[in-house]
């Protein structure tokens, strides 16, 4: 088990080698780790927990066209190159197309214990004091600017809505990462959410306050 996860970590390092930041290698590690510990509470399948995590991203549709099959599709070619059991890959690639928070606006569709995991340690990784890093990381990236007063947040009811937005950064607090605390699946996820959800409160008040020249 340990020669195939070692290998998947070489994979997804050298895949995503010239990722952005907020969707790299190190974002994978992060997910990966936060994984396993909500595991140790829930006790899902170990294997399919890794695989699912370190693969989630390994072709994220925001950098790639928007194309929803190529990340699933390209985790079963890797694990399939690796003689993994079909279930667990097949197990995987439903992880991969489902967890999304996009994908939260098509409805329940998919779901598992190894799902509900891996989504909330991928979601715990958008908030927090590396979430709002990510957040504004990201926003360079798309060359948003932080805030503007005059646009205000929007309450996005399909997926395409909230695809499509270019809103400031600090919107997306309460379009999506203000969200996520009521969306955490498991017990432990719901733990380190909330002392996370804390700390974007404090970073908000303090952000209005600057820009108010207080």
């Amino acid at each position: 088990m340990q020669a195939t996860i070692q290998k998947t970590i070489d994979f997804v390092k050298e895949t995503l080698a010239h990722a952005e930041a907020g969707h790299d290698w190190f974002h994978i590690e992060r997910v990966f780790k936060t994984a396993q510990t909500i595991n140790q509470q829930e006790n899902g399948d170990e294997l399919v927990v890794a695989f699912a995590a370190l693969l989630h991203d390994i072709a994220d549709p925001k950098f790639n066209n928007g194309d929803e099959e190529l990340g699933p599709n390209m985790a079963a070619s890797f694990l399939t190159t690796l003689a993994v059991d079909a279930d667990i890959i097949e197990h995987v690639k439903l992880i991969i197309q489902h967890m999304s928070f996009k994908n939260s606006f098509d409805g329940t569709g998919f779901t598992s214990k190894e799902m509900q995991i891996v989504q909330d340690a991928d979601r715990l990784d958008a908030i927090g004091a590396i979430g709002i890093a990510r957040a504004f990381t990201y926003g360079g990236f798309k060359n948003r600017v932080l805030y503007d007063p005059a646009i205000k947040p929007e309450e996005h009811l399909n997926k395409e809505s909230y695809k499509n937005t270019s809103a400031p950064t600090i919107n997306h607090f309460y379009e999506k990462l203000l969200l996520l605390k009521d969306m955490m699946n498991t017990g432990a996820g719901k733990t380190i959410a909330a002392e996370r959800h804390n700390f974007m409160l404090q970073y908000l008040e303090q952000f209005y306050k600057e820009w108010e020249g207080r």
